[in-house]
């Protein structure tokens, strides 16, 4: 589909994709909370929280990594 560049099949694959990620992601979370019980959605919430924008503070300047990189130019 890509490569005839068939947008009515792309359409198609990408929400069928969608779809399965989507169920997927519901039977990981169910299995995370029935193994973890409550603790497991404590642990969730907090890393929600935490993971949010430090407000522009230097408190994860630490995790920083710096790592190389390839561009690519797609315009053959």
């Amino acid at each position: 589909a890509h490569k005839s560049e068939d947008l009515s099949r792309i359409d198609n694959a990408s929400e069928a994709l969608n779809a399965a990620w989507q169920a997927a992601s519901q039977d990981l979370y169910q299995a995370s909370q029935e193994a973890g019980g409550a603790g497991a959605g404590a642990g969730a919430e907090g890393a929600t929280a935490s993971g949010g924008d430090t407000g522009g503070s230097d408190k994860g300047a630490d995790d920083v990594t710096d790592v190389e990189y390839e561009e690519v130019d797609d315009k053959s």
